[in-house]
């Protein structure tokens, strides 16, 4: 008896993660107009380190397992509610991946741990940050869209970048919350704030928690710009007491 209830509970679990991202993609997708793709997801298998879930795509050694576009491609990433329900009602189960740059934000990640640094340095300066994705392994700070030339010559002119720095940008793609990919589950360390408050008419959507995701209202997220928040992670970086840097691996 207590194995049957133990079923039903964890099937009740699994529709109403399913439902929450069905809802957050549509909310990416359909109110915010940021275009997404169901991701490769997670496979039984164990990965290398014996901690978290392998990837469901062919390759054994997936580098970022079940964080990834597989099947469908990347270029099928879409704004469209009728694909975007059709994906998540097939495969509930799938990260919601975001095809990065376009008209869509772009992102700065870097490691979990100099990621929580670095968010402590930049609230002490007064820097003003959008929406936040931590993995268990990353986190990613998202911006403004950029095209590749300008990120060229913003790094161009600066002396030296963290290492530990990624970016996310034209072509590029980033796992969104709630998903759950093969080292554990994706969150919101900063939950995305509306670009204005809906006017009065407009239908108020369930917020966004920091945990997952939901609908906000037609409004997009405010995105600070590439170059203030590189600018802010290169001196929050530089500052280091010990003169080394606090975005180190």
């Amino acid at each position: 008896m207590r194995e049957i209830l133990g079923r039903r509970r964890r099937l009740r679990l699994r529709r109403k993660e399913g439902a929450a991202r069905l809802e957050a993609a549509l909310t990416f997708a359909t109110a915010w107009q940021w275009p997404v793709l169901p991701g490769a997801g997670t496979a039984p298998a164990a990965l290398r380190d014996g901690r978290g879930l392998g990837c469901a795509c062919p390759d054994p050694d997936c580098a970022v397992p079940g964080a990834h576009p597989f099947d469908p491609g990347l270029l099928a990433a879409t704004t469209d509610e009728r694909m975007v329900r059709w994906w998540w009602t097939n495969r509930p189960a799938a990260p919601v991946i975001l095809a990065t740059g376009g008209r869509a934000p772009c992102a700065v990640s870097l490691p979990a741990l100099a990621g929580a640094r670095a968010l402590v340095a930049l609230d002490r300066m007064g820097m003003r940050l959008g929406p936040v994705v931590a993995t268990p392994t990353r986190w990613s700070l998202l911006v403004a869209p950029y095209t590749l030339e300008r990120l060229g010559e913003l790094l161009y002119s600066k002396d030296w970048v963290p290492s530990s720095l990624r970016f996310h940008g034209e072509g590029g793609y980033l796992v969104l919350p709630p998903s759950e990919i093969g080292t554990g589950q994706v969150r919101w360390e900063r939950p995305p704030v509306p670009l204005a408050a809906p006017a009065p008419s407009t239908p108020v959507l369930r917020r966004i928690t920091k945990g997952g995701g939901g609908r906000a209202g037609a409004a997009a997220p405010w995105l600070p710009d590439v170059e203030a928040v590189l600018d802010a992670l290169v001196e929050a970086s530089t500052s280091a007491p010990d003169g080394g840097s606090r975005l180190a691996y």
